[in-house]
């Protein structure tokens, strides 16, 4: 596991202090340096006094010819007396007796962090110079972090421990902080359970209290108590600790566990209640390898309303035990952490909240339309803030034509999210009706009038027919889309700005353009082209460009991927272009040729039904598709018959040779049929019902002049 010694200190404090052993990062001691010595005397330099008042190590003294010199003196050119010692001397300090030591510099004060852990056999408060604790007895192994001795190193210790938890934004990265901080400053190994699952906010959790392990921290078995960390070839051998804990534990109402954590307060393993309490929380097994004594520490993890879980601080037997005022420190890191593990919980559900409505506002798959193919992308402002009100869409419409839209709701917060998906909806009703691009985009301006004052949005609204070769587009003050031909010419559209929806009182217009096949069309809202660091027309003329210059490299007969073009249009983004979010629509136009595609008009009489199948045949014949003739000749027939038997205008007939067979006919009566089961005594009502059985995908779609009723065939 990763027990990297955590510290946290400032920048001018990087350097070691004077003598105090500098300590690697994962904790283990290095070997002091010895000390300076003063040029042509072999004296050695003094050592500077530590904050607090604590004389320097015993190492730093440097023996006079006699060899008893007393620590932190120096006796230069081997004379027994210190010359900082004689009155008015420059190196005497104001108000010092008898017992300073000469020479002795202003302590600076203690860099704020995690204490440094001496190690066994220095000088230090506390310690012997056997190496035993005085207050315990107990021999500290070297290289083994020791326990802090000092209120003011537990509170240096609780401050940076509590900033590291602090730091963390989601769950992982906080209980991650927790086990850093601790091991191996606090204890030699962490363990963290936390509830299964966590509840949100003041949600009421239903069910047992299930406690889950979410992370262990411990120090490796093998250390180098030299250099730090020595990589072994083999595994080492597992450690008492290292079987503490099971995965899973059930809290049983009335239990020892259930009133240790209903407790709250840190407790030592050793009081009664909670050595019966290890039993349910870590198995016979793991309660077993708990040291004994004062030597573990089991914290409840309370957050604002509930206790939430529990952590599990542990000592070796062969580390000095924990002290009464370590249960505070304990108590401090476990209501830290639970605060902050409540608040993660929050912001992750507010953060899925936020995924889950942008997901739902926007399509998930591109629909598969004829003679056109699609790609999209969309990029949030941040990924602190993933919802905004950039949204596009591609809605098919009689005819095999398709619609392609992308919006900019001003803003991108939860509320611009909101105004999108009325905006969407709202495009997708009036496309279904078949409107002109002017027109759906004037009744989006009312619909954003009715939302409120302040609705604004711009929106690009364009029809595509795949028979014509033709696109219609509406602009409400939307950058313009761009154009890329086959050969590689990359050319923004002139179409009318228009007014952002939402403004009122304004016209929309339509322009009418060739649409070549080959030809590939970007939509994108401003977030792509537009930030802080170049403005609106400047962005579009660099997609511009960079569109020609992926064009180029796949020739001039050969249009590029459209995935690949996606992903190498926002590959223009820099640093400082992330401003908005960002919604792109590519559409490739394939066209349907003029060859694969057969159109009549048939008079609303008794004979159009028999006419129909007879054209039917033929168009099959010479596309080489007689296989289809006897179920598209029934098909035809059904459908023809029912349109001729209400209409009053003549009806249309158009068949399209694609991947599929499609067939369609037109009307001028605005009843759309539905599919139902006829009775047997009924004469009619089975056409629909065939249609439905013998088709690929059949259905009815209202036009502003009637419907039209169509049906998909596979062929061969």
């Amino acid at each position: 596991m990763d027990s990297t010694r955590v510290t946290e200190q400032p920048t001018s404090f990087e350097r070691p202090q004077p003598g105090v052993d500098p300590v690697e990062p994962c904790g283990a001691l290095l070997p002091a340096p010895p000390p300076a010595r003063v040029p042509g005397t072999g004296a050695a330099l003094p050592v500077q006094g530590r904050s607090g008042g604590e004389p320097p190590a015993s190492g730093a003294a440097s023996p006079g010819p006699s060899g008893a010199t007393s620590p932190g003196t120096v006796t230069p050119g081997g004379s027994g007396q210190d010359p900082a010692a004689a009155p008015g001397s420059e190196h005497s300090q104001p108000g010092a007796g008898q017992g300073a030591g000469p020479d002795t510099h202003r302590p600076r004060p203690a860099p704020e962090g995690i204490p440094v852990q001496p190690a066994a056999g220095q000088g230090r408060t506390g310690q012997a110079p056997d190496g035993t604790e005085r207050r315990s007895g107990q021999v500290t192994p070297p290289g083994r972090p020791t326990p802090m001795r000092r209120d003011g190193d537990r509170l240096r210790f609780v401050g940076a421990a509590t900033r590291r938890i602090a730091r963390g934004i989601d769950l992982d990265e906080i209980v991650m902080g927790l086990c850093r901080a601790t091991v191996p400053t606090f204890s030699d190994a962490i363990l963290v359970y936390l509830r299964d699952p966590l509840p949100v906010g003041d949600e009421r959790p239903t069910g047992p209290l299930v406690l889950r392990l979410r992370r262990t921290d411990r120090i490796p078995a093998e250390r180098d108590t030299e250099g730090g960390f020595m990589p072994v070839a083999a595994p080492p051998e597992p450690s008492e600790l290292d079987s503490v804990g099971e995965e899973l534990c059930t809290v049983r109402p009335g239990s020892a566990l259930a009133e240790v954590l209903r407790g709250v307060r840190p407790v030592f393993t050793d009081a009664p209640a909670a050595r019966a309490a290890l039993p349910e929380l870590l198995g016979e097994d793991g309660a077993s390898a708990v040291p004994d004594g004062q030597r573990a520490i089991l914290a409840p993890l309370r957050g604002r309303r509930r206790v939430i879980g529990a952590a599990l601080f542990l000592r070796r037997p062969e580390r000095i035990p924990f002290e009464a005022d370590d249960l505070l420190v304990a108590a401090q890191l476990a209501t830290h952490s639970a605060l902050g593990i409540d608040k993660a919980v929050l912001y992750g559900r507010e953060a899925y909240i936020a995924d889950e409505l942008q997901r739902t506002m926007l399509p998930e798959t591109l629909p598969r339309c004829t003679g056109v193919r699609l790609a999209s992308r969309y990029l949030p402002a941040a990924e602190t803030a993933r919802v905004g009100g950039d949204w596009y869409d591609a809605i098919p419409l009689p005819g095999s034509r398709v619609a392609l839209v992308v919006g900019d709701v001003m803003g991108h917060s939860m509320t611009s999210a909101a105004i999108m998906g009325q905006l969407r909806t709202t495009a997708q009703t009036l496309a279904g009706l078949d409107l002109p691009p002017q027109e759906v985009l004037h009744h989006l301006d009312e619909q954003a009038q009715r939302l409120g004052v302040d609705r604004m949005a711009t929106c690009l609204y364009a029809v595509y027919d795949p028979v014509s070769h033709r696109i219609t587009i509406a602009n409400a003050g939307h950058p313009p889309p761009i154009l890329l031909e086959l050969g590689g010419r990359a050319e923004v559209l002139r179409v009318p700005a228009g007014a952002p929806i939402g403004v009122g009182g304004v016209d929309f217009e339509a322009v009418e353009l060739e649409a070549p096949a080959g030809a590939t069309l970007l939509l994108y809202t401003d977030g792509l082209v537009e930030s802080r660091l170049r403005d609106v027309w400047t962005g579009i003329e660099q997609l511009r460009e960079k569109l020609a210059a992926t064009a180029q490299l796949t020739g001039p007969d050969h249009p590029p991927p459209l995935e690949a073009l996606c992903d190498e249009v926002l590959d223009m983004l820099g640093p400082g272009d992330r401003d908005d979010d960002i919604a792109l629509l590519a559409a490739r136009f394939d066209g349907i040729a003029p060859t694969d595609v057969a159109y009549w008009f048939l008079e609303p009489e008794d004979a159009a039904p028999g006419r129909a199948r007879r054209l039917a045949r033929r168009a099959l014949t010479r596309w080489g598709m007689e296989e289809l003739s006897d179920s598209v000749e029934l098909l035809v027939s059904e459908v023809v018959t029912n349109a001729v038997r209400y209409a009053t205008r003549p009806v249309t007939l158009r068949l399209l040779r694609t991947d599929v067979l499609r067939c369609e006919v037109g009307d001028d009566v605005p009843q759309l049929p539905r599919l139902r089961q006829a009775r047997a005594t009924d004469e009619g009502g089975r056409g629909l019902y065939l249609v439905n059985r013998l088709a690929r995908r059949w259905g009815a779609t209202r036009l502003s002049t009637g419907k039209v009723v169509w049906f998909e065939l596979n062929h061969g």
